[in-house]
């Protein structure tokens, strides 16, 4: 691990995962786990759909998944509304990046920053791709007058919550602890050089996010009967309304309804849960009817705060 200091008493930690990709951790031991979706939404302004983030709860243990624009005021909301203490904002310290678009990372800021003002004491770990730890490095550098006051300027605070340890990580296994094994998978998102998606095993549950991907084997396998899927989707039916610009950008970039009704064919898990949903003016009812009209399994298409 290289750590880094600055003036100010800045101090992030930067650390490349190792050939194995394994870093193991302690954590509370598990019991039920529960997948909540603290945002379905992508870069449209829809107020009723946080940007991407899923959360990963396990006893009191919480990992996350992206970190979409409102990522800490909806796992907050969780934590008072569906009483998830494991969301409370202190508790927020570990998140699993995708990829580095920035619907999946603005409100990267906020997780580092407002739970600490808010009372975390641990330094937040971020695992992702590579390119993970320049972008925490250079929201350190921004963010740097901001955490100067609060450390000095008579706000009371703790002196090391606002640190994080960022890990450019390889596919493969990226963390085990008492609690979970994550493994990191590489999917085909367009342009991107590395895009991944995240198998999340438990003692009681396999749960895959696909992160944003078009159409991918990758899922398949890792899925493989696993409990819960969770997966990006556009509506086939109004692609066809699409310029011809924004068709030869989503059919490289993303997954339609009918593409993933035959993935989840395929990787048959217990239950599909659509998240990222692409609209152009339709509708949840228009995206189901449309994968069940090629799967037979159990399908929802995801709202913020659904729990599975």
């Amino acid at each position: 691990m290289l750590t880094r200091s600055r003036p100010l008493l800045l101090v992030v930690a930067f650390t490349i995962a190792a050939p194995s990709g394994v870093l193991c951790q302690s954590a509370t031991a598990p019991t039920t786990t529960r997948v909540v979706m603290l945002g379905t939404g992508n870069p449209n302004t829809d107020p009723e759909r946080s940007g991407p983030a899923v959360a990963i709860v396990v006893g009191t243990a919480v990992y996350l998944v992206d970190a979409g624009p409102g990522i800490v005021r909806r796992a907050g909301l969780a934590a008072r509304t569906d009483s998830i203490a494991a969301l409370a904002t202190p508790n927020l310290d570990r998140v699993f990046l995708t990829h580095l678009h920035s619907d999946h990372t603005a409100g990267l800021p906020d997780l580092i920053f407002s739970p600490w003002v808010l009372g975390r004491t641990k330094p937040l770990d971020i695992y992702g791709p590579p390119g993970t730890a320049r972008m925490a490095n250079l929201l350190e550098q921004a963010y740097s007058a901001d955490v100067a006051i609060r450390l000095r300027g008579g706000e009371p605070s703790n002196k090391t919550g606002y640190a994080v340890t960022a890990h450019d990580a390889k596919a493969g296994i990226v963390f085990r602890d008492s609690n979970v094994t994550v493994t990191a998978f590489e999917v085909h998102h367009g342009k991107w050089e590395h895009a991944y998606g995240y198998k999340f095993k438990t003692r009681d549950r396999t749960i895959v996010i696909s992160g944003d991907t078009s159409p991918s084997d990758a899922v398949v396998k890792a899925c493989d009967g696993c409990d819960v899927l969770v997966h990006e989707v556009y509506d086939a039916e109004r692609f066809k309304t699409l310029s011809a610009a924004w068709k030869a950008y989503h059919s490289v970039y993303h997954t339609s309804t009918r593409d993933l009704a035959d993935i989840a064919t395929r990787a048959h898990p217990r239950l599909l849960v659509l998240y990222h949903q692409l609209f152009w003016g339709g509708d949840d009812a228009a995206l189901l009817q449309q994968v069940k009209t090629r799967y037979t399994g159990s399908v929802v298409s995801a709202r913020d705060l659904g729990v599975y």
